[in-house]
């Protein structure tokens, strides 16, 4: 599974225990220059094909489906589209759409804090840096109960209800310990606003998207633009559904639909 932005290889309790009643492995891991992981500075999202392919190479796995949230879903899109021969098919939760593609209003629907740190990227590259450490010290720093502190942009009716408990504990747990060794894999997550580097049309997998119409950290219209662009795609495009909640609640049943794909 490949978490979102910023995060780590920890994966949300109530998610395991689910595909353990299945009777599936859930894997988690650090991308680069997060948690245990090295930095690799300038990756593209295509970079972690190549990445996911050692690791399944050092546990002996010739064959897996594989998803990913938010941050995570361009990463699981491009091991859609590199590493058929290893992945049967993956599902995406809340992805964005690559920056700058045709027929897409980047930026329309989304929170305000996640669109001043974008555009700061893409004009000031060291304010963005500093900012962006700031942040991580202030993550740092946060409590379960102070989750939302920051991200109240970010918040619909429908997430700001589920940022509480077990799912507030694994968030700001996941991403402290992500961002301990420091920003680097933050920062080089940004390549999901540079050119992927793999093209959405060589998918030839089965795919399963999920979009939940009140989304302000990836708006809905970045899932309208992947259903309309993934050969073949099977998308559920959720009205009452948010960006936090696709983790709360909508995993078990990509379990089963990955489960049927293996």
């Amino acid at each position: 599974a490949h978490m979102g932005t910023p995060n780590s290889r920890h994966l949300y309790g109530r998610n395991v225990r689910d595909a353990a009643e299945r009777g599936l492995r859930l894997i988690g891991y650090d991308r680069p220059g997060y948690g245990q992981s090295s930095p690799q500075p300038r990756r593209t999202v295509a970079d972690c094909a190549d990445d996911v392919r050692t690791i399944c190479a050092e546990l002996g796995i010739d064959r897996l489906a594989t998803w990913g949230i938010s941050g995570g879903g361009p990463h699981v899109l491009a091991c859609a589209a590199l590493l058929p021969d290893l992945v049967t098919a993956v599902a995406s939760l809340a992805s964005p759409a690559p920056y700058g593609a045709e027929g897409l209003d980047f930026f329309a629907g989304m929170g305000q804090v996640n669109i001043d740190d974008t555009r700061l990227f893409l004009t000031d590259k060291a304010a963005a840096r500093a900012k962006m450490d700031k942040d991580r010290d202030e993550i740092l720093a946060t409590s379960p109960d102070d989750a939302a502190r920051g991200i109240e942009s970010l918040l619909t009716p429908a997430d700001a209800a589920v940022l509480r408990g077990e799912l507030a504990e694994y968030l700001v747990s996941s991403e402290q310990d992500g961002l301990a060794p420091g920003s680097e894999g933050w920062w080089e997550d940004n390549c999901m606003v540079r050119p992927w580097e793999f093209d959405l049309a060589e998918i030839s997998v089965p795919v399963l998207l999920l979009h939940g119409r009140q989304d302000m950290f990836v708006p809905f219209g970045h899932g309208e633009w992947l259903a309309k662009h993934i050969p073949g795609v099977e998308a559920r495009l959720l009205d009452n559904d948010g960006h936090l909640t696709l983790m709360q609640n909508r995993v078990p049943e990509v379990h089963a639909w990955l489960s049927e794909h293996l």
